[in-house]
């Protein structure tokens, strides 16, 4: 796990700070060897989304078959059970959930 943050509030500055300041030591850990590795980044706003989603995507294309994932959150208690669900979800790369710490509900 990685937590990322806090980045600014305007998502063209966040985009250009995570990938200036933060993504090379990123691609570091995943070279070194690191994976699974799941980024979190503190909750943002919409606009934000797309930048995000675009950096873990590549980022799980270029250092395939090591498994990147990101989580938006700020809860404790979520980033936990979200890094259990993924340790096990080996299938799972290249995504972002968001998580709001209300839980999926029941299983129907």
């Amino acid at each position: 796990m990685l937590r990322v943050g806090p980045l600014p509030e305007e998502p063209l500055a966040a985009a250009a700070d995570f990938h200036a300041r933060l993504l090379p030591g990123i691609e570091a850990a995943l070279r070194g060897g690191a994976d699974p590795l799941t980024i979190v980044f503190l909750p943002a706003g919409h606009a934000h989304r797309g930048w995000r989603l675009a950096a873990i995507q590549s980022l799980a294309r270029t250092f395939a078959p090591s498994r990147v994932n990101a989580v938006e959150s700020d809860g404790e208690a979520e980033i936990a059970a979200a890094l259990d669900w993924l340790g096990d979800a080996a299938g799972v790369t290249g995504q972002i959930l968001t998580l709001d710490g209300t839980g999926a509900g029941p299983v129907l």
